[in-house]
């Protein structure tokens, strides 16, 4: 039976995932720099353990928006709650306190068509400026945006950049 106070999560299809997370009470627990590496590097540890592919990303202070390739047998619910859970360890031992809640919830998208899949890559590289942390993509380091850039070729990343991004329903209010 699904709950109707949380995001559904079916998560058990091979393939493009598209997934957004953001912190307890929008907290900006991510606001120093070593926070988002650590996110990403622990992120790009698990998720091969969990038959998962990390391609792009964009960390904030507050939030994250990743793409992942699921292969046959995934766990991609796993996954996330393995991260999260290390993850919040981890800040709490920064920060000294114990129990407290790092990670809210998190939403997924499987993605089935290509225009679907463009659009949310595009997205996922345009955050940190959509939310006026940087005004030039390229410019934020916590994104995948430039390592993209380096493994296709410039047509398709220019294509990609034009795609729309103002009609998907994205949780983004961050």
């Amino acid at each position: 039976m699904d709950w109707q106070h949380a995001p559904l999560h079916r998560t058990k299809s091979p393939g493009w995932y598209f997934v957004t997370a953001g912190t307890y009470l929008k907290q900006p627990y991510l606001a120093d720099g070593s926070r988002r590496d650590s996110l990403l590097a622990l992120m790009q540890e698990v998720a091969p353990k969990h038959g998962l592919e990390l391609q792009d990303w964009a960390i904030l202070s507050n939030h994250y928006h990743v793409m992942l390739i699921a292969e046959p047998g995934a766990d991609l619910a796993t996954f996330i709650r393995k991260v999260h859970s290390k993850h919040a360890h981890e800040l709490n031992a920064l920060d000294r306190v114990r129990g407290r809640k790092v990670w809210f919830q998190y939403w997924e998208k499987h993605l089935s068509d290509r225009r679907s899949y463009l659009a949310r890559l595009n997205y996922i590289h345009q955050n940190a400026v959509h939310h006026g942390v940087v005004a030039c993509a390229e410019n934020y380091r916590w994104s995948s945006v430039r390592v993209f850039q380096e493994r296709v070729e410039r047509a398709f990343a220019e294509s990609v950049r034009k795609f729309r991004t103002d009609r998907l329903r994205v949780p983004d209010d961050f």
